[in-house]
């Protein structure tokens, strides 16, 4: 297996006093040490989580580190919209400029459910709810300029345990076809990519840049509903590092490259890949950017497809399409 891509050393010497980073899902894994590395470079990191408890731990445990981290958590439950409205207002009245927005969170595998609003519970979590909450702050990421805006995707937007990443629009919240967890998985990761996409086009000259990224099959909580957590740490992680996995620190590298790179502008709405599992093997050593190996990635129509039926279902909110 490849080694994972590390960000240039330099990029964790820039000073970030006065920038402010909001990050949802940041009370655990990657979002955590995303949260963590940005300030303790200086930046006003919010974090965006559904356990306020988990989320004081977390920033309690920052500062045991960097006692002078400016930290602040607000609720965000990202599988009610209500929840995602009032996260954006709290965020809007705390932070007079926002130079980064890290859509994280997110969940996997989970049984068949629904969000508050009756979406499917992948779909909604990790999609529509990031969606809405691009949407709500987009006005303040454009007035911050530059900017820019992370998606978290997956390599499994290509192909999740055999299904193949696809959006299905007559019916993407399994209403009339049987569920299936890996592809449900696998439709939303695809949404977060061609999410980005959408942002980019319709950023276009505003200095504000989005991509997605695909941060590396991590040793996280997120596998807790394919397998309890402890068996992934204590049993299956010693044989599958050989095999790719990697630590929450490696894995927050691709989203930091992201947002801290020079380079990246240049690749308005471009996938960042860690190492990872693709239909074509080539992409597996990953890539900053990288092409994906699913053609419905590079679907124009599909893009633009995707923003008109989230904006439909999160009630159109519209500040992406002013």
């Amino acid at each position: 297996m490849a080694k994972p891509l590390m960000c240039d050393p330099s990029l964790f010497e820039r000073d970030l006093s006065g920038a402010t980073y909001v990050v949802t899902g940041a009370n655990s894994g990657i979002g955590w040490v995303t949260a963590r590395q940005l300030a303790a470079q200086g930046a006003r990191v919010v974090l965006g989580c559904r356990r306020m408890d988990q989320a004081q731990a977390a920033i309690a445990t920052i500062h045991e580190a960097h006692p002078d981290a400016d930290l602040v958590a607000y609720r965000l439950d990202l599988g009610d919209l209500d929840s995602v409205r009032s996260f954006a207002s709290d965020v809007l009245g705390a932070c007079p400029r926002i130079d980064g927005l890290v859509n994280n969170a997110g969940i996997m595998n989970t049984p068949r459910g629904t969000t508050a609003q009756g979406f499917e519970s992948q779909f909604g979590v990790n999609h529509l709810g990031h969606f809405l909450l691009t949407d709500l702050l987009l006005d303040r990421l454009k007035d911050s300029a530059p900017a820019r805006i992370v998606c978290l995707s997956s390599c499994y937007h290509d192909q999740a345990m055999g299904r193949d990443g696809d959006i299905h629009l007559d019916d993407p919240n399994y209403e009339t076809r049987p569920y299936d967890g890996w592809e449900a998985y696998a439709q939303s990761k695809l949404a977060n990519l061609l999410h980005a996409k959408g942002l980019a086009a319709r950023l276009e000259g505003t200095g504000v840049t989005a991509v997605s990224v695909h941060p590396g099959w991590v040793r996280t909580n997120l596998i807790r509903h394919s397998m309890p957590v402890w068996i992934q740490d204590w049993i299956v992680a010693p044989l599958m590092r050989r095999r790719g996995l990697i630590e929450p620190w490696e894995g927050t590298q691709t989203t930091l490259h992201a947002l801290l790179d020079p380079s990246v502008p240049e690749h308005n709405g471009a996938f960042y890949s860690q190492t990872g599992i693709y239909r074509d093997k080539a992409a597996a050593k990953g890539g900053w950017p990288l092409r994906s190996p699913n053609p419905r990635a590079h679907d124009a129509a599909l893009v633009d497809q995707l923003w008109d039926l989230s904006e439909r279902l999160v009630g159109g909110a519209g500040a992406a399409s002013a």
